[in-house]
């Protein structure tokens, strides 16, 4: 009986590594590289801030466009800040279309 529970203990443990290990390799969301462009476009409106969070509000397509909406929380030097960032780009062909950002105060 004991034989079976350690055997059971060690096949629940290996189960549990793999799905960590196929987890870990899982692909990054396909707004990955437009939260990368939101998070630069912060930085060059505001250099010497840190961003404090980050956070994908969603996606909006369009008839010919898609805009990827984010929301960054911003700390400029102790004034603490929302920053709406809207990416709106071409998806057949992930051509940047035009960026809009807005401070915001929650």
């Amino acid at each position: 009986m004991r034989k079976k529970y350690l055997l059971m203990v060690h096949l629940i443990l290996l189960v549990s590594i793999l799905v960590s290990a196929n987890a870990a390799q899982a692909s990054p969301p396909s707004y990955a590289k437009w939260g990368q462009l939101a998070v630069k476009t912060a930085k060059e409106k505001y250099p010497r801030a840190n961003i404090v969070d980050y956070l994908h509000i969603g996606r909006e397509d369009k008839p010919h466009s898609a805009i990827e909406k984010f929301k960054l929380w911003v700390d400029d030097q102790g004034k603490e800040f929302g920053l709406l960032i809207q990416i709106e780009f071409d998806p057949k062909n992930d051509r940047v279309i035009q960026v809009n950002t807005q401070k915001t105060n929650n």
